[in-house]
């Protein structure tokens, strides 16, 4: 019976270069996805400093939320797409920890809003008047920070080093209080010592931009400075890259890279799941 011409088998290096296509088409996918979840959803954040303490550690690891505040250039990696203003956007509430651009350096920071666009903000002993009124703060049973390699006692000058020990942990301790935003936003804050960060002359903050601070007053180069002087003055709301949700991880310090047990050794298990409504956890 007659048959059909026979297809021959493709050759091997078509077959090969089929294969390199395949490869470089999953790659570049899996590519455009991630850029896609880290510009849009989410991305990752680290904590470097101590501004934010007691809420967020050096170490913690965190979620940061694209969406809330719609999307500027800052929300891309490398600034690509590069446009000016914000698309969807919405103002952050107070209270919120934010995650932005510093408005003259190019690394990002993290703080909580405290004024809105209109809002006028005074600090008089450390207490924020925010539009005339005082912000209810309530004095709070001295904050233990546990200390490890990522969280040594650190203090500001003229405040000196108080430590106690608990079994073999050691912690350090620091004045705390009760600080509760109109609406009901309520977070802890240190206040280690008196200084020129508790003294902020009445000003309004300008339209498109907000007001922001650490939670660990003495210790936050934030809107109550100017950038020239080390702070980051009246933060535009295009710099805004996202709204903190929740922390992921946490390391201690402890941990060594080509050691993996240490991982989990120096992983602070308590931390993961947090929010930053500004408890003590």
């Amino acid at each position: 019976m007659p048959r059909g011409p026979i297809q021959a088998d493709a050759a091997p290096s078509e077959r090969a270069d089929n294969g390199t296509l395949g490869i470089a088409r999953f790659i570049l996918t899996l590519a455009l996805l991630a850029w896609a979840l880290r510009s849009f959803v989410v991305a990752p954040f680290s904590i470097p400093s101590g501004s934010m303490l007691p809420t967020l550690y050096i170490g913690d690891y965190l979620m940061v939320a694209k969406w809330p505040y719609g999307y500027s250039r800052y929300s891309f990696p490398w600034g690509i797409p590069s446009f000016d203003g914000r698309l969807f956007e919405h103002l952050p509430k107070r209270g919120d920890v934010v995650v932005f651009r510093h408005p003259v350096e190019s690394n990002d920071l993290i703080k909580r809003v405290i004024g809105l666009p209109g809002d006028t903000i005074e600090l008089r002993g450390g207490q924020v008047i925010l539009n005339g009124r005082p912000l209810p703060r309530v004095a709070l049973r001295p904050y233990n920070l546990p200390m490890s390699a990522n969280t040594p006692c650190k203090v500001v000058p003229p405040a000196s080093p108080l430590t106690a020990g608990v079994g073999d942990r050691m912690y350090c301790i620091y004045p705390a209080f009760r600080e509760t935003l109109p609406g009901g936003p309520s977070y802890t804050t240190l206040d280690q010592t008196e200084g020129l960060a508790d003294e902020f002359p009445a000003t309004k903050v300008p339209a498109g931009h907000v007001f922001l601070m650490g939670d660990n007053r003495d210790d936050s180069a934030d809107s109550r400075f100017d950038p020239v002087t080390g702070g980051v003055g009246m933060v535009p709301v295009e710099n805004i890259i996202g709204r903190a949700t929740v922390t992921f991880w946490s390391t201690d310090g402890g941990a060594t890279y080509w050691k993996p047990w240490t991982w989990f050794s120096a992983l602070r298990i308590d931390r993961i799941g947090n929010g930053y409504s500004g408890d003590a956890e």
